[in-house]
């Protein structure tokens, strides 16, 4: 196979969303729908000592990391969010998309060498790849979720994220069983079509087994597909899809800004 070519594109500003974005999305040409892009979600909470610091201190400090992040954006795909005043134990998400796993490692390294990467902890980190979904092939529309191997995030200004694990009766139904269950749960997701679903694929990297991340420009939207979706016949078959997170998508130097 041909060395596939990277496309590098900000997704950024104009018709796509509030957030900083930078970096390269999906392969040109040959290959194209058959590499999975690798996915990590993760989550960063502010130690209450950074706020004590000298103003000039912790401006060298986000600088730094803001600078990590920048050179990190010409090789994966980076989407900044703030957590801050809307989850207790998280104020900065990094949605980071690669096709290898190392620069993850390599990135967040770099990251905890920081002025501002000292007094963070990580409380949560999702790792997920793309997979095509067993259960969209009559649902066909323009961009739809479960047909798409590479993801373009940060369009939207929320971000709600969790990761999800089944119970094991789940797997032990038929192949056909499961696709009657799914048809309705898909049907009722088409219902709000302001709210985009990504989901990504955990099977034996992590501990659950998807991570689901939903982008919408609108809350109630997201909350009413929530309650609509617990009264189909999978939520039956839900063994966990928590902790939650509400995430706002915005660019990096206000990110970091709200940290204080």
């Amino acid at each position: 196979m041909a060395e596939e070519k990277m496309a590098k594109e900000p997704v950024y500003g104009g018709t796509a969303g509030p957030g900083a974005v930078h970096g390269r999305t999906a392969p040109q040409g040959e290959g194209l729908g058959t590499k999975r892009q690798m996915v990590n979600f993760a989550f960063y909470k502010v130690e209450p000592a950074w706020r004590r610091l000298p103003e000039a201190e912790r401006e060298m400090g986000r600088k730094e990391f803001g600078a990590v992040v920048e050179r990190w954006a010409h090789e994966l795909l980076i989407i900044p969010y703030s957590l801050v005043g809307l989850r207790a134990d998280a104020d900065l998400l990094l949605w980071r998309i690669s096709w290898r796993l190392e620069p993850f490692q390599q990135m967040s390294a770099e990251l905890a060498r920081t002025g501002l990467g000292k007094y963070l902890t990580q409380p949560y980190s999702y790792l997920s790849q793309t997979k095509r979904s067993i259960y969209v092939d009559k649902h066909s529309h323009e961009a739809q979720e479960g047909s798409r191997l590479y993801l373009v995030p940060g369009q939207s200004k929320y971000l709600f994220i969790y990761p999800f694990v089944k119970t094991r009766e789940w797997f032990l139904l038929s192949p056909q069983a499961r696709q009657g269950i799914m048809n309705e749960h898909i049907e009722v997701g088409h219902r709000f079509p302001s709210v985009k679903l990504n989901t990504t694929y955990s099977f034996g990297l992590d501990d659950q087994e998807w991570v689901v991340a939903f982008e919408s420009d609108e809350p109630s939207d997201f909350v009413d597909l929530v309650m609509a979706l617990r009264e189909t016949e999978s939520s039956r078959y839900t063994l966990r899809d928590t902790p939650i997170f509400t995430c706002l998508c915005r660019p990096l130097d206000e990110v970091l800004a709200t940290l204080g």
